[in-house]
């Protein structure tokens, strides 16, 4: 089975707990996102891989049409479910793949990807598609998990999330990001950094972990480096894993 027929598995099943999610929900990663954006009100906006909908929703009052796109029929359902009963009538919902997507060249001002390119398995080619649909000086919003640039701590972020999700590709470095956008064409003109915060339990439960992966899980941060679970500010209770802290970025890049 591919990396996406495993993403539409996943997250088929696991829809509606991303529209409830709280770290999706309420982020303050959304909040710098609009922060960031330059926004008049006229603007064609595209989402890509919109997940339970919560940028294409939190954009949709400031800009003239939004498109959210996703791998996911089940993911569409209920993204456009949630916006729609937020009285939200400017998003159309296209089934799509974010490495091929079906629309035109510089059919959009603004692309925007939340939490959601560690899933695709050929990231370079998400960001040329980024390019080609953009307009000229059109906007690029990304967020999405990254791994420290240290090898030893990229490897054990990348384990972890894989094991709890088989769909998970590749988090990258900062720099990888940032390598990628600019040798395909983008520049990168603002970009923050921050802590994420991940609830052991419900990070687990988000992707209907069995109580054995959960465990082994469970064991395979307990028996990490304190060099390890340092990093990560692991919280541990009772022999049993509480907390850890991974590490987001947030860009704005213009097609030039």
């Amino acid at each position: 089975m591919d990396i996406k027929k495993d993403v539409q598995q996943q997250f088929g099943k696991s829809a509606d707990s991303y529209v409830s999610s709280e770290i999706h929900k309420q982020g303050k990663d959304l909040q710098i996102l609009l922060q960031m954006a330059e926004v008049s009100g006229a603007e064609a906006l595209l989402d890509v891989a919109t997940g339970g909908g919560h940028m294409a929703n939190a954009f949709a009052p400031l800009v003239k049409q939004v498109t959210a796109a996703d791998l996911t029929a089940e993911m569409l359902q209920a993204a456009e479910k949630f916006i729609k009963g937020n009285g939200h009538q400017n998003v159309d919902f296209v089934h799509g793949d974010a490495e091929n997507l079906p629309f035109s060249d510089e059919s959009f001002d603004m692309v925007t990807c939340r939490i959601a390119p560690h899933h695709f398995p050929n990231v370079d080619q998400f960001v040329k598609e980024v390019y080609r649909v953009l307009k000229h000086e059109g906007q690029f919003l990304l967020d999405d998990n990254v791994v420290p640039e240290e090898d030893e701590y990229d490897q054990f972020y990348n384990f972890i999330e894989k094991k709890r999700d088989y769909s998970h590709f590749r988090a990258w470095k900062k720099t990888e990001w940032l390598k990628m956008l600019e040798l395909n064409g983008l520049d990168v003109v603002e970009w923050h950094r921050f802590d994420k915060t991940f609830r052991f339990d419900p990070w687990c439960d988000r992707m209907k972990l069995s109580q054995e992966d959960k465990q082994e899980l469970t064991q395979y941060i307990l028996k990490s480096t304190d060099k390890i679970k340092d990093k990560f500010e692991v919280r541990i209770e009772n022999n049993q894993v509480v907390s850890f802290k991974g590490e987001a970025i947030v860009l704005k890049a213009r097609k030039k």
